[in-house]
């Protein structure tokens, strides 16, 4: 039988040592290796936001290897649902 995966979007703010240490490189990196889509970028405030989208264990293994990376320090993360986005087909970096 055949099982549909289902679509989750969630919007993340990071907060800690996240900036100057590859946290874009690694959350880019996990997303492409678990084909999950979405976007990542640096914040002015020291932060980062990332919208990452796909099945809940999809997400799981970008935020694992968030957590993994031994220069990566999160200490403190928001989080919230995002509407989904249909035809998204990538996992970006941004720089705006």
């Amino acid at each position: 039988m055949f099982f549909k995966k289902k679509l989750q979007r969630r919007r993340y703010r990071f907060y800690g040592e996240v900036q100057a240490v590859g946290f874009r490189w690694t959350a880019l990196t996990a997303a492409k290796r678990c084909g999950a889509t979405g976007w990542v970028k640096n914040e002015p405030d020291g932060s980062v936001s990332m919208e990452v989208q796909g099945a809940a264990r999809q997400i799981k293994h970008v935020l694992v290897s968030l957590q993994a990376d031994d220069c990566i320090r999160i200490e403190q993360t928001e989080e919230a649902t995002a509407p989904v986005v249909p035809d998204e087909k990538d996992f970006r970096v941004k720089y705006e």
